[in-house]
């Protein structure tokens, strides 16, 4: 598994259905490292703590692989990376064979596996359709959160080590499968 794109995003307010929205969604790729922190990645906006970044969600990482799944399902978007609203961009990173508790090193930091991604309204924005959300929840393509147990830097081309492969907890697609 190697780190395709690393991104960042800013705080943006969008006008949607009448409404400003205050979002960090829109991630785009960087050609630096980025710095993960204990509880955010540096410099990339986190907008509702209560639901986003923190010690049990402080990097968000999507596989490069599912892209080819809603590239299919949404051909009109103009695709990069970072769509998701991801801070990695990570080849083959498969739900089914990452393990709550299981820790990584990646570039300077050492992570560890804590729960999938729940879709939110900000996803369907970025995808122009609130249906996606739905999609998104009946596909196994949640995505992992990692806690930062060391803080450093991260760039493309990082390769995602497994250190410790947690025994007897669930993988991040089975934990998601309960969330349905």
């Amino acid at each position: 598994m190697i780190v395709k794109s690393v991104n960042i995003g800013e705080r943006k307010e969008i006008n949607y259905k009448g409404k400003i929205v205050t979002t960090g969604i829109f991630k785009q790729p960087v050609n630096k490292a980025i710095f993960l922190g204990k509880e955010d990645v540096e410099n990339d906006a986190v907008i509702d703590r209560r639901y986003h970044g923190g010690i049990e969600k402080a990097v968000y990482a999507y596989s490069e692989n599912h892209y080819a799944y809603w590239k299919e399902l949404y051909p009109n978007l103009d695709w990069h990376y970072g769509m998701f609203g991801e801070n990695l961009t990570i080849t083959n990173l498969e739900e089914t064979q990452i393990f709550v508790g299981s820790q990584y090193k990646l570039g300077e930091t050492i992570l560890e596996v804590t729960k999938p991604r729940e879709p939110c309204s900000k996803l369907g924005i970025v995808f122009g359709t609130q249906k996606v959300v739905k999609q998104f929840w009946n596909s196994t393509k949640s995505g992992v959160y990692f806690k930062v147990l060391q803080t450093g830097n991260v760039k493309t081309g990082d390769a995602l080590v497994l250190l410790k492969k947690a025994e007897n907890t669930p993988s991040i697609s089975a934990v998601y499968e309960t969330k349905k």
